[in-house]
């Protein structure tokens, strides 16, 4: 894939950037620029809703469900624009999960409740896979669903459950044959979260905010109907999601912003008299952390490559997993490092907008520990990296 944009491609770069600098309402872009994992429901739904008028929001469904049919070039070019203008990230978990697989699997009458909800940003949702005793070894699921007429009957427990407190449904894994062997027994079942015998409770997480919740299922009633594809085939939809979740959870986008806003901070944060940037070790750090970012980047083109030739992403997107959260831990860290003891405060509120009272330290530090708290995390879940390396030594390298 070639990285020198021709004139096509930066017309088309010009048109994503003045989009993004005209239609971004300023007091979303200023919620993400304060807390990017905390912003609100109602703010994602009106700029999803925006970039929909503009035809733009779901750009890597098929074009007969409102994609864009735009090339690798084109995806590549949006994404890191769309990240350098601090536009609220799109809700992961219907666009770039649950939507391609009810594209791929789903029924027509699947096809027809969910994907206009979900590209117009009315209906969000969230993602029922881990379980207290099952995360990255997502096969050892218990959460049972059992037939009963026209309904599947779903008893049991999911846990670090992202935005199930906002979410309109779930897309659930559930155990549905428990004599086989753990993967053949397992359907892929979306669930409307208002349904009788769900019930939500928050877990509240290091950085101190409400991201996370436990959800349990006592005795719901959920129609056959809303199986995705077939009866203990659920493994085979779950694998589809996760090569596209993993492919996201790269950030390259992200990762790039934080870089140009590393720099900012190291360039006027002071130690011994001088500017943390001038200190030869630490613009070292700085460089090989651009340089891994640079190879996870080239990485997501060669899939992004493949995805314009009709395949999804397989196994080669655990590498994008690994190197894009390390990375992204890796700059987190050098901005802690880079504010020093300003860093220690952090409270709860601090990135609230209503706040009337002034961040203790300078501006640019508010929000900086949550974010490297919060991402602590990002090593673990989409499937731990541990387990990214399995796959790829299985199914890549072959070992």
């Amino acid at each position: 894939m070639d990285l020198v944009l021709n004139a096509e491609e930066q017309a088309f770069q010009t048109q994503v950037r003045e989009f993004l600098a005209t239609k971004m309402p300023p007091e979303i872009q200023e919620r993400v620029r304060l807390a990017p994992s905390y912003v609100p429901k109602e703010y994602t739904g009106r700029w999803q809703q925006l970039l929909y008028e503009q035809g733009w929001g779901a750009p890597g469904w098929p074009v007969e469900y409102g994609g864009t049919g735009w090339n690798a070039m084109q995806k590549y070019i949006y994404d890191a624009e769309y990240q350098a203008a601090d536009c609220p990230r799109q809700s992961p978990f219907g666009i770039s999960m649950v939507g391609p697989v009810i594209c791929a699997f789903g029924t027509d009458a699947q096809k027809e409740q969910h994907l206009g909800p979900i590209i117009r940003g009315e209906k969000f949702w969230c993602q029922g896979y881990s379980e207290p005793d099952s995360g990255s070894d997502l096969a050892s699921l218990s959460t049972r669903a059992v037939a009963n007429g026209d309904d599947y009957v779903i008893n049991g427990h999911k846990i670090w459950t992202s935005h199930a407190h906002h979410a309109d449904w779930m897309f659930c894994l559930t155990r549905t044959d428990p004599d086989c062997k753990p993967q053949e027994g397992i359907s892929f079942i979306l669930i409307d979260m208002s349904t009788p015998g769900i019930t939500v409770k928050p877990i509240i997480s290091i950085d101190g905010h409400h991201y996370l919740n436990e959800v349990f299922f006592d005795d719901v009633r959920v129609p056959v109907a809303n199986r995705i594809g077939e009866e203990n085939k659920g493994w085979t939809y779950a694998k589809f999601l996760l090569g596209h979740e993993r492919t996201g959870i790269a950030g390259v986008g992200k990762s790039k912003r934080k870089v140009e806003r590393l720099k900012d901070i190291a360039g006027v944060e002071l130690d011994g008299g001088q500017s943390v940037l001038s200190d030869p070790s630490f613009r070292a750090r700085i460089s090989q952390a651009e340089v891994a970012l640079q190879a996870v980047e080239f990485t997501q083109l060669r899939i992004l490559a493949q995805e314009k030739a009709g395949q999804p992403p397989g196994p080669e997107a655990s590498t994008l997993k690994i190197g894009g959260t390390q990375v992204e831990q890796t700059l987190n860290e050098l901005m802690i490092e880079a504010i020093g003891n300003y860093a220690a405060p952090f409270p709860a509120d601090a990135q609230d907008m209503e706040r009337n009272e002034p961040p203790i330290g300078p501006a640019h530090g508010v929000g900086l520990m949550q974010e490297r708290l919060l991402r602590r995390a990002a090593t673990i879940y989409g499937g731990s990296n541990e387990i990214q390396r399995n796959i790829i030594a299985k199914a890549v390298l072959e070992l």
